[in-house]
């Protein structure tokens, strides 16, 4: 292949890549568009791009509204969620990377089949659990539920990430005289920052944007938002979409500026072991 058709090839590649990147982010900018416009302008065919932006759809669906409310139960589930599921994950990893048996892989597949499982089929079980127990509209349901809607991709990706670390450096470590705990804390974890940071931020989009199990197990006191956001429909079905629309860019935007901010991390953790 010649220099100029490399140099082609690649440039098509980047346009490539370009336009799939425009196409993922349009329905965020669309989004944004739309709550930045009145409601007739909104509703309006063929769409308006040309438009005298108004911010008060972002008055009325942020200042005058619970928004913050929601917003402040949507942290406090993800958070302690997230961290219950590393709590119990990191731990489940380490002993299926590093002291595994012939039913590992068996073990394996079956914490992924119960992430598999479509949330329609066990939300009447779930439901009754949580009305026998009081857990309905609380946080602390929320915070177990997702801790375990999130183990199997803790357990999944950390094994993975651990399984691809040096054995040399463990062994090191043994001789070193390290007991368990000094090995798992001080040389196992240390590597380990960029794998959990990227699976950290994968079950942060995953319980931020969770919105079947929440809407029907929460009502008011313990509703995240994306339950919040879906209130933004008239008792005759009608949806105040320029409304809708800036509750839900704002309730993206924490997770835009994460992503942003651990894009390195991100990238590092997912490109773990990809390269010998």
């Amino acid at each position: 292949m010649t220099l100029n058709r490399r140099k082609l090839l690649g440039s098509l590649l980047s346009i490539l890549t370009l336009l799939l990147a425009f196409l993922m982010f349009f329905p965020i900018l669309w989004m944004a568009l739309t709550s930045l416009k009145t409601e007739a302008l909104a509703i309006s065919f063929p769409p308006r791009i040309l438009f005298t932006p108004t911010l008060e759809n972002w008055r009325v669906a942020i200042l005058d509204s619970p928004f913050l409310e929601f917003m402040w139960n949507t942290v406090i589930i993800t958070f302690f969620s997230i961290l219950l599921a590393l709590i119990l994950g990191i731990p489940t990893a380490y002993a299926m990377a590093f002291y595994a048996s012939k039913r590992t892989d068996s073990s394996m597949l079956w914490i992924m089949s119960t992430r598999m499982l479509p949330p329609a089929g066990v939300i009447v079980p779930i439901y009754i659990i949580f009305l026998r127990l009081n857990l309905l509209d609380t946080y602390l349901g929320l915070i177990i539920l997702y801790a375990g809607m999130n183990f199997p991709l803790v357990v999944w990706m950390v094994r993975s990430f651990m399984l691809e670390l040096p054995y040399e450096v463990l062994e090191a470590a043994r001789l070193d005289g390290a007991n368990l705990w000094q090995e798992f804390s001080q040389v196992i974890l240390p590597l380990l920052i960029p794998g959990l940071a990227a699976t950290a931020l994968l079950a942060i989009i995953f319980t931020w944007n969770e919105f079947f199990l929440a809407v029907n197990l929460t009502t008011r006191d313990a509703s995240p938002l994306s339950v919040y956001v879906s209130t933004f429909k008239a008792a005759q079905g009608n949806l105040f979409i320029a409304k809708m629309s800036a509750a839900a860019t704002a309730a993206v935007i924490p997770v835009l500026i994460a992503g942003w901010l651990a894009q390195r991390q991100l990238v590092t953790g997912l490109t773990m072991g990809a390269v010998k």
